[in-house]
């Protein structure tokens, strides 16, 4: 959008991908803003960022990398103080490849130094699976602040 409005910052080939994704994007953030899914319809664009970073465009270069600080930071606020941490990822961005996990790897080693990035066992469904199991086994409790669900 920023490229759409003339200002700095904006990329022209990601102005293009939108439109081909999205049409027009005049009226774009009144028309996905407003619905209930819009974080999936954005999400949807990932790819196309990550693509665009993969052959350089600096701006989505960016993008993917504030995604992957974002990341690492998030991991870092879970893992324990204690112990050498093992971070699992797991999702659809993990398949934009290195441009995105390059930087993951780079951030995760300023924050968490001895921490090793592992693949994850399974998807999201498997997660919930193993939590329900290990829940009803009694072994784990779930955070009492309804938020961190």
């Amino acid at each position: 959008l920023r490229a759409h409005d003339g200002r700095d910052g904006g990329s022209t080939r990601l102005l293009a991908d939108a439109e081909e994704m999205f049409g027009p994007v005049t009226g774009l953030p009144g028309q996905v803003y407003p619905r209930a899914d819009r974080a999936a319809v954005l999400a949807s664009f990932a790819p196309r960022v990550g693509a665009c970073a993969k052959d350089g465009d600096p701006v989505a270069v960016r993008i993917v990398r504030e995604a992957a600080r974002h990341m690492a930071d998030s991991a870092a606020a879970v893992c324990p103080a204690e112990g050498a941490p093992v971070v699992g990822c797991t999702g659809g961005l993990l398949g934009l490849g290195e441009v995105l996990l390059g930087p993951l790897d780079e951030r995760l080693a300023e924050l968490l130094p001895d921490a090793r990035r592992v693949p994850a066992e399974g998807g999201p469904l498997d997660g919930a699976v193993r939590l329900a199991e290990d829940l009803s086994a009694g072994p784990i409790a779930l955070p009492s602040d309804g938020r961190m669900l």
